[in-house]
């Protein structure tokens, strides 16, 4: 069967985020106010062909650790639809 696996890669909550920062200031530039927080990450879809649910998630999983994410300074979450 084939799986829809959403993952979304984001910066670690204790780091720095420069591109949610300068984000954050052209929407204040563009006095758009009330926006507290810019975070800006990664979203990937992989078409996964397994045999279940667990086993595209398991699939999913080693790619983000691996490849997709850099746990020094991102976090991922694994999502199936």
């Amino acid at each position: 069967m084939t799986y829809t696996v959403q993952i979304k890669v984001m910066p670690l909550k204790e780091l720095l985020d420069p591109q949610g920062k300068a984000v954050m200031g052209g929407l204040e530039n563009l006095g758009l106010m009330g926006v507290e927080e810019v975070r800006i990450g990664k979203n990937i879809t992989l078409r996964i062909n397994a045999d279940s649910t667990e086993k595209a998630k398991q699939i999913a999983e080693e790619a983000s650790k691996r490849l997709l994410a850099n746990p020094v300074m991102e976090y991922f979450e694994v999502s199936i639809n």
